[in-house]
């Protein structure tokens, strides 16, 4: 892992923000999620939370409860540090580190795997995540990242 990826991480949580986020845009964004894999066929499970409330979540066809369960880890991490899960475990691994090791978290409760990326409101700062499981980590990441993105522009919310 390069310090390469982690700015291009780092600049995706930066371009990808929200003007507003409440219930409504909750809901229009798992669905757009939701959508998209379904398009796709893809085996993943769909969540969007705002704070510690679930407000979306979808599983599709191929999924399992372990994919619930790595939702719920993976954002942990993006409460927690405020990062999309790939860019925190992305940072220890780029210190030469294992997120594992190195946070001294319990792995049973948080796992810096991709795929939960932090919903952030221009002018607040992280209140929410959104995020898929069941793809590998690199691929869950680039789907909601570029889902988030195609959204942020359906509805004229991006200001950047």
């Amino acid at each position: 892992m390069s310090a390469e990826l982690l700015a291009t991480l780092a600049a995706e949580e930066e371009r990808l923000q929200f003007t507003r986020f409440d219930n409504d845009v909750a809901l229009a964004l798992g669905t757009f999620l939701l959508e998209a894999a379904r398009e796709r066929e893809l085996p993943v499970v769909v969540s969007v939370r705002r704070g510690q409330q679930r407000l979306f979540h979808a599983a599709l066809p191929g999924t399992a409860p372990d994919n619930d369960a790595w939702i719920e880890r993976k954002s942990r991490v993006v409460d927690r540090y405020g990062h999309s899960s790939y860019y925190v475990g992305t940072s220890f691994r780029v210190r030469g580190k294992t997120f594992e090791e190195a946070s001294r978290l319990d792995p049973a409760e948080y796992a810096a795997h991709g795929g939960v990326f932090p919903v952030i409101v221009i002018g607040v700062g992280p209140v929410g995540t959104v995020g898929v499981s069941g793809l590998p980590q690199a691929e869950d990441h680039a789907f909601v990242v570029e889902q988030v993105e195609a959204f942020l522009d359906s509805r004229a919310q991006r200001t950047t």
